[in-house]
């Protein structure tokens, strides 16, 4: 009764993305993130916490493509009448599928705090590094990210339609791409102060040159990653925005203008699993050479 309220109440019509396009996206994205989880785990060059973090993150966006791929099934199943579009257990599955698509942003925001994290010890703690960041400790960080998603994805299900749901989303959003930005920001800047530090030392050239090497190398690795960021970015705060407008304005027909551009909004998000592999890739020598080797079928003795 309320969307019916608020169309009629609007002159924009509610833009329809063609099933298809859902499918490829969700298909292509899947097969990349995939791709990325099989390479950190059978390269052993790639074993540390911040490509753990970053495998982690590609099975959350596995998650988002896997979910959306099957939704997209469900719909065209629904359209040629093998499922009913309100039977009672098409729309319990229907939940759960929107309860995965939610945990999967809430564990990419996690793996981003995580990975930013851990690029800010990597940078400024180099030499405690290792007994601050072991694997361990990394396991333990991976644990407690996913069994809160899981537990978050329950209450999903069970508080579907309660407004604190949309409401802790959007503020978890918010806060996180507060501290995440602070974090980097923070990074970039101290970053600049070191690095003129380490140019006035009165050191050997090969001294120097080793410290501005590793340096940039860190850097390297935190600008892939404020990329990463970037694209979660732009590609979920459309549907954040949206979120924020069923709360705020739910009957008004301006802000069903920017509602009726959903399944836009959908392909964004999707999108986002779909780029993530394609930065890891352009920006991570180790992983084309992973990917390479994978695609390539070439031998596999560099594993061992």
């Amino acid at each position: 009764t309320m969307n019916a309220t608020t169309l009629n109440q609007s002159d924009c019509p509610e833009v329809k993305v063609p099933v298809p396009v859902f499918f490829t996206i969700g298909v292509v994205s899947l097969a990349e993130n995939l791709l990325v989880v099989v390479a950190v785990i059978w390269n052993r060059n790639l074993h540390s916490p911040m490509y753990c973090f970053i495998c982690s993150l590609a099975a959350f966006n596995t998650i988002t493509s896997l979910t959306k791929t099957l939704e997209n099934l469900m719909i065209a199943f629904a359209d040629v009448g093998q499922l009913e579009k309100s039977g009672s257990s098409e729309r319990k599955l229907d939940d759960v599928m929107d309860s995965l698509m939610c945990m999967s942003f809430v564990g990419s925001i996690f793996s981003f705090l995580a990975i930013a994290v851990d690029r800010y010890i990597t940078i400024f703690h180099a030499l405690r590094y290792h007994n601050i960041m072991t694997m361990r400790r990394t396991g333990a960080i991976l644990g407690v990210i996913w069994t809160t998603c899981g537990v978050l994805a329950m209450l999903m299900v069970r508080f579907f339609t309660s407004k604190l749901i949309m409401i802790f989303f959007v503020v978890l959003f918010v806060v996180s791409l507060a501290i995440i930005c602070f974090l980097y920001i923070y990074m970039f800047m101290l970053a600049r102060i070191h690095t003129r530090k380490i140019a006035s030392l009165p050191t050997s050239g090969v001294g120097k040159c080793r410290r501005q090497r590793w340096r940039g190398s860190s850097m390297r690795g935190t600008l892939t990653l404020t990329i990463l960021f970037g694209a979660f970015v732009v590609c979920w705060a459309p549907f954040s925005l949206h979120l924020i407008i069923i709360m705020v304005c739910p009957m008004n027909p301006y802000c069903e203008c920017y509602r009726s551009l959903f399944q836009l909004h959908v392909v964004l998000l999707m999108s986002h699993a779909l780029i993530d592999p394609a930065i890891y890739a352009f920006r991570c020598a180790e992983l084309r050479h992973t990917f390479r080797k994978m695609l390539l079928c070439s031998d596999w003795k560099w594993c061992s």
